[in-house]
């Protein structure tokens, strides 16, 4: 069967970015204008994943450019997405990255080593043949139409659609049968998953919160159906196929909101129902969609399948997780999953010329908590407990405090293995003034010296992120060097002079 990218018309780009959201504020007539230019937006292999907390890959370009020269090693001690360690490895550096999260090691290995095109449209076509008839089966209605879209209220099914070409058709069902999909048998996965789940008000979360709270029986077969058929696959195609099902995953719950009256408020109101995203957190609407699960693998599957035909053929990235060959081999990266407190004790003194990082930024975002949805499914257990975050779930004892604290010692071992007169540039932002004075002692704390900061605007191109009283819409990259060399400090400073909104001082809401 032919396996070809499908257009669908629900909302799955939530993290698009503008053209014109993100920018250095560069002079027209900068000779790095091309560098630091508003970012193409989260394409490519950047885009077919929702990890939280990614930042433009423009941005990471432009430090590491300036920063650094070939051969360079660079340290992420937070990696997050992994696509500062793609920035670095197509930028002829090398690479070291700590994540505490399973999947942003294998994101970012993903992103170093990815299969082939041919490869993983192969896979994919076995995969969908083997799949879509009992798939399609789940979804079948008496009339021999396959519901692409389902939509509930509450617990009742309202409506129900399947797709024509690039459309939605509304089906006409009797009562009866929608009491058929309602009552659907309960089904228990034989994938082996452990989720954990904490009372946490913020993100709607519960202790006590089973799977099958988020998802019907249906999509649970389903998943458990991908997954079976991924286990006869190996290597990177294997790890492919696995993060594309972690990707499809909020597409495939309860959680999907449904959009009605868009346009209200310009007065041109739409009579239609649209399909929404799932947001972060793990609310439930009254009002929701349930979609074809496969469709929603699929509709991943196609958006990576294109950024592999767009990248072409590539060098792999050599990946190492012993220090010791990475050091002595000269390997290209150093990826290891674990507490980066703990791992960054490992690394050898003065071995790191330059470190990039995105800190988790306090309660901003509980990246476990939310990822437990994804790495329950893959079958990860993550170390919750040396996780760097300020939690509202009570029980994880992750307050303001803990992460200060914690935040410093890492920040700490980061100034023990930077080489002397070596940089450390950090995306930061809080609304708290406490979250800023954390930073604030990275001065008083260590033997870094600020030399400046730029702001880095940016929109992940998410309504609940762009509207939300109070949310940040940038960050701040902040530099520090190693010492007190005056001439180095004025040196980094002339790599960023061109940028209009350079400043040598500290942003107002943490100058002393």
């Amino acid at each position: 069967m032919r396996y070809a990218p499908t257009e669908y018309y629900e909302n799955t780009d939530e993290e698009m970015i503008s053209q014109e959201a993100f920018e250095f504020s560069v002079r027209e007539d900068s000779p790095e204008r091309l560098s630091a230019r508003s970012p193409e937006g989260y394409k490519g292999l950047a885009g077919f994943h929702k990890y939280w907390g990614k930042k433009p890959t423009e941005a990471w370009r432009l430090l590491i450019e300036r920063l650094t020269k070939p051969e360079d090693i660079v340290l992420d001690p937070f990696l997050g997405s992994g696509l500062v360690a793609k920035e670095c490895t197509d930028l002829n550096r090398r690479f070291i990255g700590f994540d505490i999260n399973p999947i942003c090691l294998e994101l970012t290995e993903l992103y170093l080593s990815p299969p082939t095109h041919r490869e993983l449209k192969s896979a994919l076509q076995s995969l969908h043949k083997n799949l879509f008839p009992k798939v399609n089966s789940l979804y079948r209605l008496s009339t021999g139409d396959v519901a692409t879209h389902i939509l509930w209220e509450d617990s009742t099914i309202v409506k129900v659609w399947k797709k024509s070409g690039r459309c939605r058709v509304e089906l006409i069902v009797d009562r009866d049968e929608l009491r058929t999909f309602e009552d659907a048998h309960k089904y228990t996965p034989h994938n082996e998953s452990n989720f954990r789940f904490f009372e946490n008000s913020r993100i709607n979360s519960k202790s006590n919160m089973e799977i099958d709270q988020l998802f019907t029986p249906r999509a649970l077969e389903v998943i458990d159906r991908i997954l079976d058929e991924i286990t006869k696959t190996t290597g990177n195609t294997r790890r492919a196929l696995r993060l594309i099902l972690s990707a499809g995953l909020g597409q495939m719950s309860c959680m999907v909101f449904a959009v009605s009256k868009r346009g209200k408020a310009r007065g041109i109101e739409s009579k239609s129902i649209e399909v929404g995203s799932w947001v972060i957190g793990y609310w439930r609407p009254m009002q929701h969609f349930e979609v074809n699960a496969l469709n929603c693998f699929e509709n991943k599957a196609n958006k990576l399948l294109k950024a592999l035909n767009d990248l072409g053929p590539s060098r792999k990235a050599s990946i190492t997780a012993d220090a010791s060959v990475f050091f002595q081999n000269g390997k290209d990266c150093f990826l290891v999953l674990g507490d980066s407190e703990k791992l960054l004790q490992k690394l050898p003194a003065e071995s790191v010329n330059v470190i990039l990082t995105d800190p988790p930024h306090g309660d901003r975002i509980p990246y476990l908590e939310l990822s437990e949805m994804w790495n329950g499914f893959l079958g990860y257990e993550s170390d919750l407990s040396g996780e760097l975050v300020i939690s509202n779930a009570k029980t994880r004892n992750k307050d303001h405090i803990t992460y200060t604290q914690k935040l410093l010692r890492i920040f700490s071992d980061c100034n023990r293995v930077l080489k002397n007169d070596g940089v450390i540039a950090i995306m930061f932002n809080a609304r708290s003034t406490d979250h800023w004075e954390s930073l604030h002692q990275l001065e008083t704390e260590t033997s870094f010296s600020f030399v400046g900061c730029y702001p880095m605007q940016y929109s992940a191109g998410s309504v609940v992120q762009d509207n939300r009283a109070g949310g940040l819409k940038s960050d701040y990259v902040l530099l520090y060097t190693k010492g007190l060399n005056s001439n180095n400090i004025q040196a980094i400073s002339d790599h960023f002079k061109d940028l209009p909104s350079w400043s040598r001082a500290l942003p107002a809401r943490v100058s002393k």
